[in-house]
């Protein structure tokens, strides 16, 4: 499930009102917020909460906010009446400051409970289960890490979900949105520290195709339009590439306007499009040599005349290649997008957009 971020620091705005909008049309169903920032007024989180709960019911998204006990005080809750929330909205609590087990197994028989991911022990999953905690209802939940070198690391992640999944816990992680980034720092808000730089759709796929992780959520409060390009696309299961033309022939470059498919049969080396040479993407005019150079990763090729009968055939490199004077290098992937070759695998739809 993909998820956003709304912050309340500031009162809702159009641009948020707008934003949850696109998302939700893009297939998101989860807001995340949070009630226990330092710098921000606490006399006006009950009212800007009341707004985006309003927001969240007419989305139909779910609504989780990570609070504190403060922040229950000041929203005139306590946490043997915690449900109460729900009437606002709020689907579910990310609790992390020292509950007890009886008070979070009580809390799981009335709304969804976020425990934190990293420091939830066997110790403690073993006490929710003595006071009969409902296991679909308490989820693990890691953090985001604004700071640069504090994300975690990778295998770890992968390895401690692995035990959260073993004790029946949906997991949920952060990707960073590569829109407006949240201050101070503004470097990001990813779980893993390999996705700082990533763009927010080649985080999400990094997440969407383990079986480890179920929830994520956009840390930042926004992504690009074209991220959102990219998730429109992939609702279908197509994956979006950008790329720099290296020919002006309009004939070859309006052949990339139709939505392709990887091969079934997927090569090593390359992307091999089966409609490029099935269908006749090419057309029936000859291809003749051009621009025959070195293919780095992400070059993408037509084969030439010289070719015979595999002219026509439009391939992305997966690995760096040697210059083949029968293969014509017509364009390259934007480094932004070089990540998402990864999941182009056998039977993946994808579409090229030029970037004149």
């Amino acid at each position: 499930m993909l998820g956003i971020s709304i912050y309340l620091n500031e009162p809702i705005s159009d641009h948020q009102r707008e934003y949850i909008h696109t998302m939700s049309n893009l297939g998101c169903r989860g807001i995340f917020t949070s009630l226990h920032i330092p710098e921000d007024d606490p006399s006006l989180y009950a009212t800007r909460l009341k707004e985006l709960g309003s927001l969240a019911k007419q989305y139909k998204m779910e609504l989780v906010a990570d609070i504190s006990p403060k922040s229950l005080v000041y929203l005139g809750v306590t946490w043997e009446k915690a449900e109460k929330l729900k009437e606002w909205g709020i689907t579910g609590l990310r609790v992390d400051y020292g509950l007890s087990e009886e008070l979070i197994a009580n809390l799981s028989r009335k709304m969804k409970i976020a425990l934190n991911a990293s420091t939830l022990t066997e110790e403690n999953v073993n006490k929710l289960k003595q006071y009969n905690f409902i296991p679909s209802s308490v989820e693990a939940w890691h953090n985001f890490y604004p700071r640069p070198e504090t994300g975690l690391d990778t295998k770890e992640f992968y390895q401690r979900n692995e035990w959260l999944k073993s004790e029946k816990l949906s997991v949920m992680a952060f990707i960073p949105g590569d829109g407006i980034r949240r201050g101070p720092l503004y470097k990001g808000l990813p779980t893993i520290e390999e996705h700082r730089d990533l763009t927010t759709f080649a985080a999400y796929l990094d997440f969407y195709h383990h079986p480890s992780v179920d929830k994520i959520f956009i840390g930042d409060p926004t992504i690009c339009q074209s991220s959102a390009k990219q998730f429109a696309y992939f609702k279908d299961g197509t994956i979006f590439l950008r790329a720099h033309p290296f020919t002006d022939d309009k004939r070859i470059m309006d052949r990339f306007k139709q939505i392709q498919t990887n091969r079934l049969d997927a090569a090593r080396d390359v992307i091999r499009s089966a409609e490029s040479r099935l269908y006749g993407l090419m057309g029936d005019f000859s291809v003749e040599p051009y621009n025959t150079i070195d293919r780095p990763v992400g070059a993408i090729t037509v084969d030439n005349r010289l070719y015979g009968r595999y002219q026509g055939e439009i391939q992305i490199t997966k690995r760096s290649l040697e210059a083949d004077q029968k293969v014509n290098v017509i364009g390259q992937v934007i480094k932004e997008d070089l990540h998402l070759l990864n999941y182009i695998r056998g039977g993946t739809k994808f579409m090229i957009e030029w970037n004149e």
